[in-house]
């Protein structure tokens, strides 16, 4: 089995519990504007043209975004690092781009993790076909699941497709009893006012969860210079991070419905 994927990060230790090696797919069928990878958005490989500026010269580059590689391929990769897993809790967290857009090819790898006594985690957006969703669930141990807006109108402005799928598959991996950690991305001005976060809270509140468990993650705007460099459009200019008073009534809300809740993991 194949697929594509556009960088494989070593030692992180924000995309589930311990030492993770996150393999990042690429393709995604949303858009969302403040996305901190959009050379992951298409889903095949491309070969782009950078500019940079140097000693008032420009200089143009070419470059790939994007290697094909097969299961065994990215096992043994995944393989070198089993000794932090062991000692960490850790394991391998499949990210993106939305790695159920390449689900046959996840599923396939998932199963050699699990026959290799992986832990395994998915960083997905939701908006993915049921039956896909189920393959994954079945042999994945860990969901880490985005949940941006509410209104569909809303989500579909900022994020290029509406909800209902999202939220739908959200509530059937919860009442199948798959543990889930939802990542809720504080962007402010956007989704982080009353509205929004009640309606959530009261979505949330009503899903049986196996462990209510949260990350808020603040905006930041590390990935502006991607768009520069890939020649993209970057359409929130001005959003901010948000202020720490602001995450901590964040906080206490969710935490108010039984949610344990971390700020930036």
């Amino acid at each position: 089995m194949t697929g594509i994927l556009f960088d494989i990060r070593r030692y992180t230790v924000h995309d589930g519990p311990g030492i993770r090696t996150t393999v990042f797919f690429k393709g995604c069928p949303l858009q969302c504007r403040w996305c901190h990878n959009p050379e992951s958005r298409s889903a095949g490989i491309q070969s782009i043209t950078t500019v940079r500026k140097l000693d008032n010269h420009i200089h143009e580059y070419r470059e790939t975004i994007g290697q094909a590689v097969t299961t065994e391929e990215l096992m043994r990769e995944i393989l070198k690092d089993r000794v932090f897993y062991e000692e960490s809790g850790g394991g391998v967290t499949f990210s993106g781009g939305e790695p159920l857009m390449q689900a046959e090819f996840l599923t396939d790898t998932l199963k050699a993790c699990r026959s290799e006594n992986i832990h395994t985690a998915v960083d997905t957006c939701g908006y993915a076909p049921s039956g896909s969703l189920s393959a994954v669930a079945a042999v994945t141990d860990l969901f880490l699941y985005d949940l941006k807006l509410m209104d569909a109108a809303d989500h579909l402005k900022y994020c290029g497709v509406t909800n209902e799928i999202i939220l739908n598959n959200l509530a059937t991996i919860a009442f199948n009893k798959k543990p889930v950690i939802i990542r809720f991305p504080v962007l402010p001005g956007i989704n982080d006012g009353p509205e929004n976060i009640h309606a959530m809270i009261k979505f949330l509140d009503a899903i049986p969860f196996t462990e209510r468990k949260l990350s808020l993650l603040p905006y930041h705007d590390s990935a502006k210079n991607k768009y520069k460099k890939y020649n993209m459009a970057f359409t929130v200019d001005t959003l901010r991070e948000p202020s720490d008073d602001a995450l901590q009534k964040l906080k206490q809300q969710f935490e108010s419905i039984g949610f344990i809740v971390t700020l930036g993991a």
